[in-house]
């Protein structure tokens, strides 16, 4: 497994461009298309929100009809949730005038929209970024940064990641380099419950759609579903994953050895997104990782890392680098699994140094500049023995500041 560059270019057959609609944003690029050259097999999860967005309706009947696809077409500033007969009438005309200006078939189409909820997209903005992003489509890695930055909204940074891994060749001679890579955005309204965000990932892998859907139905548990922001669940969440076969290997139709190593590779690039948009929380100065061991259960272990770094006071108090640890006593009490307090140990950790702050159902003494030193960091990472059995679970959040309020207090502005 190695980490490459090329976002979600780094795939071979797959293309990428983005253009300025004039969507909602001036002076920057607010539209991103992805292309395959030729089919791909299709896996996706969606926001649990019963408030959904026209586009992810869209995307859930392209995935429940199962036929290939070719084209993801994507835009930043308006959400098109809420919006009604309007809205998924849009997506149809989206779709219908991206599957001509491709030549490919309009429910070959994907869409994404993040922004403000309620106002309707203007389609003649759409269309002609479609057009402009037509003649653009490239192969570079320049190409998937630009459109991965095209999808931001209140993000500060763009979030991109690729990996490369060998397979069996399909002709039975050797093996063959197999590329997955992906792209995504993700600030605010960021709590688990699918995934909150717009992610896409693109594979050159030949996988059997079913098997692709499983494997991606059990990673996003552990990556995605496991960071938080502010506690809010969105109504456009999407996470899409392409895979053209173009690599050469050998089908992946069973969970086997080759099985493994793909899972792998797509849990790398989960967390490393995940965790990029967890650190770029809005108006967040720390990334908080939250690390569960010695649980009854994986699923126990799940809901006591989450519930640490959902946890306000606990996000206020890492901003204040209080080590207030009776932040994280309270929020692991409070998250529904049962356990004796008395064989929890808990642990503050740097990159070179380990503190102990409760053992045997107390407080510890510690020294309070230590503690101050670590909660500096820029990744501030706990971890917790429950004292329980061997399931373990980490969640990564970020600090909750003054400018949290501030951006979403003049978010439509």
């Amino acid at each position: 497994m190695m980490t490459i560059s090329g976002g979600i270019n780094a795939a071979r057959g797959f293309r990428a461009a983005s253009c300025a609609a004039g969507i909602r944003y001036q002076g920057r690029d607010d539209m991103a298309m992805i292309f395959s050259e030729t089919p791909c097999a299709l896996a996706a999860t969606f926001t649990s929100n019963q408030v959904k967005a026209a586009p992810v309706k869209w995307d859930q009947a392209v995935l429940r009809a199962g036929t290939p696809v070719r084209a993801v077409v994507m835009n930043a500033g308006i959400a098109n949730a809420a919006t009604g007969e309007k809205g998924m009438a849009l997506c149809a005309a989206t779709a219908e005038h991206a599957g001509r200006t491709l030549g490919v078939d309009a429910g070959a189409v994907l869409l994404g929209s993040t922004g403000v909820i309620g106002p309707q997209l203007p389609l003649e903005k759409i269309r002609a970024g479609i057009g402009i992003m037509k003649k653009r489509l490239s192969d570079t890695a320049a190409a998937a940064e630009d459109a991965s930055r095209a999808i931001m909204t209140t993000d500060t940074v763009n979030k991109e990641c690729a990996v490369s891994f060998e397979l069996p060749a399909a002709s039975g001679n050797g093996t063959v380099r197999v590329c997955l890579g992906g792209m995504s955005k993700g600030s605010g309204m960021i709590h688990p419950n699918m995934c909150t965000m717009l992610a896409y990932l693109t594979t050159d892998c030949a996988i059997a759609p079913a098997l692709m859907q499983k494997l991606l139905g059990e990673v996003v548990k552990d990556t995605f579903n496991m960071i938080s922001v502010d506690g809010d669940t969105s109504t456009n969440d999407t996470l899409l994953l392409l895979a053209n076969g173009q690599a050469g290997n050998r089908m992946i139709a069973e969970e086997d050895g080759d099985c493994a190593v793909f899972r792998e590779a797509l849990e790398t690039v989960c967390r490393n997104l995940a965790k990029k948009m967890a650190g770029d929380g809005e108006g967040a100065t720390h990334l908080i990782e939250m690390r569960v061991t010695g649980a009854d259960t994986k699923e126990n272990a799940r809901l006591l890392a989450r519930s640490v770094v959902s946890s306000s006071l606990v996000k206020a108090m890492i901003y204040g680098r209080d080590a207030n640890c009776g932040r994280i006593l309270c929020a692991l009490g409070y998250a529904g699994p049962a356990f004796d307090p008395e064989k929890l140990e808990l642990y503050l950790e740097g990159a070179e140094d380990r503190l102990c702050f409760y053992r045997d159902g107390q407080v510890l003494d510690f020294d309070e500049e230590r503690a101050a030193r670590l909660l500096s960091a820029k990744e501030v990472r706990f971890t917790c023995d429950m004292g329980m059995g061997a399931a373990e679970a980490t969640a990564w959040g970020c600090d909750l500041t003054y400018d949290y309020v501030r951006i979403n207090g003049d978010y439509r502005s």
